[in-house]
C-alpha cells in the first residue's frame, strides 16, 4: 500500500525542525542567502523543504499560520509521465524519486508539474533537476520521512495514504474549525501529502485551481513524441556541426590557394 503524510496546519508553530532534518538527511548546505523559513519563502534546488509564514485574517483577528512545503508526490505524477528518460519514477511505497544518472536535462518535468516543484541547479557547472525524494529509502522500510519524524508539535501523521485520508476527514467532521476540504485528496489526481487547515488554502499560497484529473492525462498524447523530437533535434544539430565543419575546411583550403 502507498504511504502518505497527513499535515495538520493548525498545529504548526513554525519551529523549522523539518527544514533542518531535511538538510541533514539529504546532506544539503545551509545558506543565509537562501533561507528555508520565513514570509514568502519558496522551494529551490537547495531547499527541498521550506516553511512559509502567513499572516491571515480570521473572525478573531489576524493570526499566523505556518505551511510546510515540499514535493507532494502525486499518485499519478506528471513529472514522471513527461520524462522520456525515466529519470523520475514513482515507487510502490509512494515517493516520486529522481535518478540523476538517467536525466538528460530536458526539464520537461519542471513544465509538467502542476505544483511547480522541480527546480534546476542553474548555478552549477553540471546542473541537475532537484526536488524532495520523500526520504524514499526510509519509506521503503516503513519509516517516516526525516522531516516528519522530528516534528515536536505533532503536525504530521505517517501511514497508509488511505488511512491518512480517513483520519483527515474524521478530524474535519469532528471539529468545526477545519475547512471542509482535504488538500491533496483530489488535486492532480491525488497526492501522497494531505493537508487540513482552519484557514482557506488559497490564503496560504496553495494552488486551489488545479484540476482533479491527473496532468499526465493531458500530456500523454503529445509527450510520447518527445523521444522522436529529441532524436531528430540531435540529428539536425549533428548535421549542422558537420556542415559548418566542412565549410570551415573549404574556407581554409581556399585561403591557402590564394596565398600560393
Amino acid at each position: 500500500m502507498a504511504k502518505g503524510v497527513l499535515v495538520d496546519l493548525t498545529k504548526c508553530v513554525g519551529c523549522g525542525s523539518c527544514t533542518v532534518a531535511c538538510k541533514l538527511w539529504n546532506d544539503m548546505k545551509f545558506s543565509e542567502k537562501e533561507p528555508a523559513m520565513g514570509p514568502g519563502v519558496k522551494l529551490s534546488a537547495n531547499n527541498w523543504t521550506v516553511v512559509s509564514f502567513n499572516e491571515v485574517k480570521k473572525d478573531t483577528g489576524k493570526v499566523w499560520r505556518f505551511v510546510k512545503q515540499q514535493c507532494l508526490h502525486c499518485q499519478d505524477p506528471a513529472c514522471a509521465s513527461a520524462c522520456f528518460a525515466k529519470a523520475l519514477q514513482k515507487t510502490k511505497e509512494g515517493p516520486v524519486v529522481y535518478y540523476p544518472h538517467l536525466c538528460v536535462g530536458c526539464r520537461y518535468c519542471m513544465i509538467a508539474c502542476p505544483f511547480n516543484v522541480p527546480k534546476y541547479e542553474w548555478d552549477k557547472t553540471f546542473p541537475l533537476v532537484s526536488k524532495c525524494q520523500m526520504c524514499s529509502t526510509k519509506v521503503a522500510k516503513g519509516e517516516a520521512p526525516a522531516c516528519v519524524s522530528v516534528c515536536p508539535a505533532g503536525v504530521f501523521k505517517f501511514g497508509e495514504r488511505d488511512e491518512m485520508l480517513k483520519e483527515a476527514k474524521a478530524a474535519i467532521a469532528k471539529d468545526s474549525k477545519y475547512v471542509k476540504d482535504v488538500y491533496g485528496e483530489k488535486q492532480a489526481g491525488g497526492t501522497s501529502w494531505l493537508y487540513i487547515s482552519d484557514v482557506p488554502f488559497e490564503q496560504l499560497g496553495f494552488n486551489t485551481k488545479i484540476s482533479s484529473i491527473p496532468s499526465s492525462t493531458y500530456s500523454h498524447d503529445f509527450l510520447k513524441y518527445t523521444p522522436v523530437v529529441a532524436v531528430s533535434w540531435g540529428i539536425i544539430l549533428t548535421g549542422l556541426y558537420h556542415y559548418t565543419k566542412r565549410r570551415n575546411e573549404i574556407s581554409k583550403d581556399s585561403n591557402k590557394n590564394v596565398k600560393l
